[in-house]
């Protein structure tokens, strides 16, 4: 891999990572519903512009309503589950079941696309999913008073992004990732607009949570897809995806540093358990070895 790829790959995991955290600083005082919003605007003001740059707007306005579907199942529906689930969960907890998106992946391409699975899949599948149970019951959310609906949430979240990547193949295949990811959120942000006016916080937030919606919005949103489809094309689907195994540790500094969160043992170990599984789906060989499923989105 070459030295710019490798740049692009930690930056992008960075940023993907420093997304929960900025959840879990702008969340609570905005809502998860105005927060995502917002956020998905700020992204579509980043990837408008560079999109129009290389002559891509035509293909907007040729497929909004698929491009709508997929704002909503890839942004707005997921955006404002981990949004609500980062009202309770730490930064890196909520990584960590983002980090089973690849597993709901291949389980509706199984489903809905009818796509064959082998045997190291279906082993993966069952070691990733366990590894959510053991993540879950460390977390004591099966407790009364636990965090069940939050989890439940990102959970919901993962399966809406899979879907998204199974709706994205059939119908949008061959459109130019830059153009999906644009009208993404353009959809989403049309989505959010009127529930996002309907919850609007009645205390304005303050100077801390505006700083972190923009950088969600314009770094961890716009900039990140930006390099996300960059490497995806640069250096290849194994590359790309191998950011679902770097963001979760991201996530766990970046709470451990600004908001003082530590990981505990349960949620090291079922996070490792979650990332063997989703190794062994993506068929991604540590370092970036073998072939590997494109997945449609880390955060």
């Amino acid at each position: 891999m070459k030295g710019r790829d490798a740049t692009d790959l930690i930056l992008l995991a960075a940023l993907w990572g420093a997304s929960f955290l900025f959840m879990r600083i702008a969340a609570p005082q905005f809502g998860p519903l105005p927060l995502m919003g917002l956020r998905c605007a700020i992204g579509a003001a980043v990837l408008v512009p560079l999109l129009a740059w290389q002559g891509g707007m035509g293909v907007l306005r040729a497929r909004p309503v698929a491009l709508g579907v997929v704002g909503l199942l890839n942004s707005a529906l997921p955006f404002a589950l981990f949004g609500f689930a980062t009202l309770t969960l730490t930064a890196g907890f909520a990584a960590l079941l983002n980090a089973t998106t690849p597993l709901w992946a291949a389980l509706v391409a199984y489903v809905w696309l009818g796509q064959s699975t082998n045997r190291r899949q279906l082993l993966g599948l069952a070691i990733g999913f366990a590894g959510v149970m053991m993540l879950v019951a460390g977390r004591g959310a099966f407790v009364p008073g636990g965090d069940l609906l939050a989890v439940i949430a990102a959970l919901a979240a993962t399966l809406s992004y899979g879907l998204s990547a199974a709706y994205a193949q059939r119908h949008l295949a061959d459109t130019p990732p830059m153009a999906l990811a644009a009208g993404s959120q353009i959809g989403a942000t049309a989505v959010l607009a009127v529930p996002a006016a309907l919850t609007w916080p009645a205390r304005l937030p303050d100077g801390g949570a505006w700083l972190a919606l923009l950088v969600l919005g314009a770094a961890s949103t716009g900039l990140a897809y930006i390099l996300f489809f960059r490497l995806l094309t640069r250096a290849g689907a194994p590359v790309a995806t191998s950011v679902t195994f770097l963001v979760p540790i991201f996530a766990v500094v970046w709470g451990g540093l600004f908001l003082g969160e530590r990981p505990t043992l349960a949620m090291l170990v079922g996070g490792a358990v979650i990332l063997t599984g989703t190794a062994l789906v993506t068929g991604i060989r540590w370092p970036f070895a073998g072939r590997a499923d494109p997945a449609h989105r880390s955060d």
